[in-house]
């Protein structure tokens, strides 16, 4: 056996470990749970719980935590040790069912939206038996829902698992409609590729906007960019190599599936992408490669950046989420088969995917929103705030044709019928891809490409699956009365193709026709995060996620008031380091380089020399003036921060913060990066992007 099969789920308490370690009836009924959701007996817990802390135990875990995903965008858990006093100054090793099942964290500082007030801290995390234990850092972490008192979803991850459950639903209604009563359960698939930025702890350390925000608020261009495209599919330099092997080594011991790694566009960016697995587990997995890529590029004197813009003026950093439909039995939903009764099958799943897409757009948009991906949406790196679906242009051919009763291509004799006995064959994967759509067909999958690099994927994957599952519901209670299945098929493909095709898009993206185009063809666009939202508790969108029981009207509400209010914090985060920087740092600097430039000027003139000093003069005169429209800026970026109230309601202190903070600090960034350019380097207090952008040896 290689030592990477070794490695591979070695801390993970997975179905194997189960079935070694649990009595036979005990693994059966676990399974129910995992696989059919049966309720676990607490009995059946404790003879689980005590299996999974002496694996523990054997591994090196001292602690167990029920780790969670709060909505906060990263994951939380507090540690509990497995001892017990034993009477005689002695301790035990315990960990019950009941701890197993429920724990209760403090739940009264994580964000709410207003469904928990801070004296009341109860909150509950529930096992998530679908997504496997594992250890990491010496703790046992059990994954777990996060829910309210009143059983409201505090997290990310219970939406998701309902969104699950209600596509598998409406899917296998679909599926028994040809005839699959073979088929048990369908679930979604994601691989989601995550890009990052690596650079040089020291010189993170001395950045103030990058330790307190993520991304640098001030930067001069380097002189050297991306243009040379050098630096894509690059050889990995010897650093950054060593830390991609370790990073691949602690992956598979927690039973990730690390398979791809490269240079990406950007000078210092790189991408790891995994293979597909489940939608709940991939969510699971991408929050830890996200921290294992941060604690392992520390062991390396090196920082992760994950901010979706790290650096003015070069490509910022997405998470391609490519979703996908597979059946228990292994068929992938979104893949032409080879039989007409296969293709019809797809092409009725396809229409669903295309439906959901245009019907619920806005809600698309509105998951991958926040204050860091509005920097990166729409900037010739990364699909613009519109949505729109990529199809490639012989699969859009073929709808068309059937959309309009046309024969399709040159050499089709007889019209597209779509029918268990008449569909043609189709092509797979015959076109290129196009990097400017937000959600691209790439063959077998759709590839999401809006959503941030620094985001809990579950955000977008519970809003596809709810949208998609949505529409299955529709399409089998129209199929389900039908008297002429395939007469019924044909004409249901041929209206969603007619009712929807506007979302069907194969051109360039970042071209501002497309935006005169999205806007005639009755498309949204919401460039900013508060645009988003404002159309997020539509009548329509309620009536989705309450229907389908995803989340209530009151938790849609809350999580409105969280990333409304997210807006405007890191915003508020942003201009107060910028002011700190300018004020103690900068503008000082700047001031001290200007002496050195006039006392120049006054020794030149004191030796009556014929010595010229125009060029003094002139970048004396330029600083100051700058200096001068720099401090006016600072002062009136810090008015318009304090003029923001608090008791402002959190839609209009995020539109303030939009329509009246950010045009002053970009036009403060401005200036200071002017500044920086003109400034000896020897004066300037903080490393330039040449410095880290280039720092990895």
């Amino acid at each position: 056996m290689s030592k990477v099969q070794e490695l591979f789920g070695s801390m993970v308490f997975d179905d194997e470990v189960m079935y070694q370690r649990l009595p036979e009836e005990t693994y059966t009924l676990l399974q129910n749970t995992i696989k059919k959701g049966k309720h676990l007996d607490l009995a059946v817990a404790n003879e689980v719980a005590e299996a999974m802390k002496n694996w523990a135990l054997e591994k090196g875990a001292t602690h167990y935590t029920h780790w969670f995903q709060p909505m906060t965008g990263v994951t939380a858990e507090k540690h509990d040790a497995f001892i017990k006093p034993s009477g005689n100054g002695k301790v035990l090793m315990e960990f019950s069912g009941k701890e197993l099942i429920r724990g209760e964290p403090d739940a009264s500082s994580f964000p709410s939206g207003g469904l928990r007030a801070t004296f009341e801290a109860r909150g509950y995390t529930a096992w998530d038996a679908t997504s496997y234990a594992f250890i990491k850092d010496k703790t046992l972490c059990i994954p777990t829902a996060f829910c309210s008192y009143g059983g409201e979803a505090l997290d990310n991850k219970t939406p998701l698992l309902r969104s699950m459950e209600r596509i598998n639903k409406e899917a296998l209604r679909v599926m028994k409609l040809f005839g699959n009563t073979d088929v048990k359960s369908v679930c979604t698939t994601v691989g989601p590729e995550q890009e990052y930025f690596l650079i040089d702890e020291t010189l993170f350390n001395k950045r103030p906007d990058l330790i307190f925000t993520g991304r640098t608020l001030f930067g001069a261009p380097a002189p050297k960019g991306q243009e040379l495209n050098d630096h894509y599919f690059g050889t990995i330099k010897p650093r950054v190599a060593e830390f991609m092997e370790a990073v691949d080594e602690e992956l598979w011991k927690l039973g990730v599936l690390a398979k791809t790694e490269h240079n990406e566009t950007a000078p210092s960016q790189h991408e790891l992408a995994p293979l597909f697995t489940t939608a709940n587990i991939a969510a699971d997995h991408n929050q830890l490669i996200m921290e294992v890529l941060q604690k392992t590029a520390r062991k390396f004197h090196m920082v992760c950046l994950l901010h979706e813009k790290p650096f003015e003026g070069v490509n910022g950093s997405g998470k391609h989420n490519n979703w996908s439909l597979m059946t228990d039995t292994g068929v992938n939903l979104l893949e032409p088969g080879e039989t007409p009764y296969e293709n019809a099958q797809f092409l009725l799943f396809l229409c669903a995917v295309i439906r959901a897409v245009d019907d619920y757009q806005d809600l698309l948009r509105i998951s991958i929103a926040s204050a860091s991906n509005d920097k990166r949406l729409g900037t010739h790196e990364a699909p613009p705030s519109i949505i729109s679906i990529y199809l490639g242009d012989e699969l859009k051919s073929i709808l068309e044709a059937i959309e309009s009763d046309t024969p399709y291509g040159a050499k089709e004799k007889e019209l597209l019928r779509v029918g268990v006995h008449t569909m043609p064959k189709f092509p797979k994967d015959t076109s290129d891809r196009n990097r400017t759509s937000p959600f691209a067909f790439t063959g077998n999958k759709f590839e999401f490409r809006m959503l941030g690099s620094s985001a809990s994927i579950s955000g977008i994957n519970f809003v596809l699956n709810t949208s998609v599952a949505e529409t299955l519901k529709q399409f089998a209670d129209e199929l389900e009365k039908a008297e002429d299945f395939e007469t019924s098929l044909h004409n249901l493909i041929r209206r969603t193709i007619h009712e929807h095709s506007r979302i069907l898009f194969n051109g360039n993206g970042y071209g501002s026709e497309w935006v005169k185009e999205a806007k005639k063809r009755g498309l949204g666009n919401y460039p900013t995060t508060p645009d988003a939202f404002s159309v997020y508790l539509s009548e329509k969108n309620i009536r989705l996620f309450t229907e389908n029981k995803i989340l209530s009207e009151t938790e849609m509400r809350a999580r409105y008031e969280v990333m409304m209010d997210n807006y405007s914090k890191v915003l508020h985060i942003e201009a107060v380091t910028m002011l700190d920087m300018v004020n103690r740092a900068i503008v000082p600097s700047v001031v001290r380089y200007a002496r050195e430039l006039a006392d120049t000027i006054c020794q030149k003139k004191a030796t009556k020399c014929s010595v010229k000093t125009g060029t003094e003069k002139k970048l004396l005169t330029t600083l100051s003036d700058l200096l001068d429209r720099t401090s006016a800026e600072a002062e009136e970026l810090e008015k318009r921060v304090n003029s923001i109230k608090e008791d402002d309601d959190v839609a209009k202190r995020a539109n303030k913060y939009k329509t009246q903070i950010l045009p002053s600090m970009d036009n403060l960034r401005a200036l200071v990066d002017r500044m920086e350019q003109l400034t000896d380097r020897t004066h300037w207090p903080y490393p330039t992007y040449a410095d880290m952008l280039f720092s990895i040896r």
